[in-house]
């Protein structure tokens, strides 16, 4: 169980520079079950997600060469054994995104549920429902769900809300699907017009991505591509959040402006200066400056391009050092609050009354020894412990290798004092993680 132990009041300076997206990499690695031919997907994070996504396309049968950094090629010739199983995906909830793959490219998918998540449930019965409108006959049994279809025809599909793992998993199932496949409230979120970037150099043939209304045309076989996965834009939204409540003055590299607006728009309403330097979209760069002085404001999570569950944890440590009382409104998950009594133990003025947390600041953090829950929380403590006085001692900072490529590493090249302190294993590393 490793730790961090972090020594805060230290202004940040420097350049960090932005990995890969996560959340992008892990469906465009499913998408590779559609093709016999290799997919070489560019700037992969190396984290441990993409590691159980490599071990559950290899027990179905795919070939995987990592010989490089950040480059992955996987070849699906032969698909031996079209089964998501539990022991390998029970720590990874992107694992309902083969199930739509591998029906429409094998007529069956059998993928272990999903179980609790930390941060509340994220139910697959969305895509459940498309694919049985295209076709599949769905049952579930043991744990296990199972599809299956000849051949998957396209269909009208209104999600009833919007869910981008839905939206994802469904489109890989509509682009091999007879027919037309039209989807509407789709998700809007950068990572979803991503993997349609792929799947269309694979052959696809798709419009509308990045709108939310999203038209397949189906065809009968795909083939291989190249492709470079966008910028992660969490963790470039959590580096801006650093140089922030540092009050330093960082370089945020290799990003993607165009899909931080909502944050950047929080971060300057929060007195922060936000220039963007570069708004390339794979080579971007945005600096940020803390000037000291924090103002107290006001977010309520939303879909893309609203602000992003996923930098609500992080902004909140933010708004610990900002003066006055903010709100927060948490409109995605039911239960994303659970950093909160770990930012209180470190001095924060934070009340929650249902999916609102009203923070009172700004607050002199001072270091504890504190909890990480999952990988967003983990990040807010980490922003926490930054400007808390003392040595804060972060314990299960496993949550934060499944979405943050070497922390640690990056932060200390801007001037942080953080290191990591390995220890046994702990069991509770198979907890859930979003």
């Amino acid at each position: 169980m490793d730790k961090f132990l972090i020594t805060g009041g230290i202004p940040l300076h420097g350049t960090i520079r932005i990995s890969g997206a996560k959340n992008s990499a892990l469906p465009c690695m499913a998408a590779a079950i559609l093709t016999e031919d290799e997919i070489v997907l560019e700037n992969i994070p190396q984290v441990k997600d993409i590691d159980t996504e490599r071990r559950l396309l290899a027990s179905m049968g795919a070939e995987i060469d990592l010989s490089e950094p950040h480059l992955t090629r996987i070849r699906c010739a032969t698909l031996t054994d079209p089964v998501a199983r539990y022991e390998i995906v029970k720590t990874m909830r992107a694992s309902s995104l083969v199930l739509g793959p591998l029906v429409a490219r094998t007529g069956l998918a059998r993928v272990a549920m999903p179980g609790g998540c930390a941060i509340g449930g994220r139910p697959i019965d969305l895509h459940l429902k498309g694919l049985e409108k295209m076709g599949a006959t769905i049952t579930q049994a043991h744990g296990y769900i199972e599809a299956r279809a000849e051949r998957l025809k396209g269909a009208h599909l209104v999600f009833d809300k919007i869910t981008v793992t839905g939206t994802e998993d469904l489109l890989m199932a509509a682009v091999l699907a007879e027919g037309e496949t039209l989807m509407e409230n789709a998700a809007r979120e950068p990572e979803v017009a991503d993997l349609v970037a792929l799947l269309v150099r694979m052959g696809a043939k798709i419009e509308g991505a990045g709108t939310s209304t999203i038209r397949v045309e189906g065809v009968e076989s795909l083939h291989g591509a190249r492709h470079r996965i966008i910028p992660d834009r969490i963790e470039a939204g959590t580096f801006l959040v650093a140089g922030a409540i540092t009050g330093g003055d960082l370089i945020v590299a290799d990003c993607a402006p165009a899909h931080l607006g909502a944050v950047i728009a929080r971060l300057e309403e929060a007195g922060a200066k936000v220039e963007i330097l570069s708004a390339d979209p794979v080579h971007g760069e945005i600096r940020i400056r803390g000037n000291g002085s924090l103002r107290a404001t006001d977010i309520s999570t939303e879909e893309y391009p609203g602000f992003p569950t996923d930098m609500q944890a992080q902004y909140m440590a933010l708004l610990t050092q900002a003066e006055g009382a903010s709100q927060v409104q948490e409109n995605i998950f039911e239960n994303r609050f659970m950093h909160v009594q770990e930012l209180v133990r470190m001095g924060a003025n934070i009340r929650v009354e249902g999916r609102t947390a009203t923070v009172h600041g700004a607050a002199r953090l001072s270091a504890a020894s504190v909890m990480c829950s999952d990988l967003r929380a983990s990040a807010s403590l980490v922003l926490g412990a930054l400007v808390a006085s003392g040595q804060s001692v972060l314990d299960r900072v496993y949550h934060m290798d499944r979405g943050y490529e070497r922390i640690e590493e990056k932060l200390r090249g801007v001037g942080a004092k953080i290191e990591r302190v390995r220890t046994a294993p702990d069991p509770a590393e198979e907890s859930f993680s979003d």
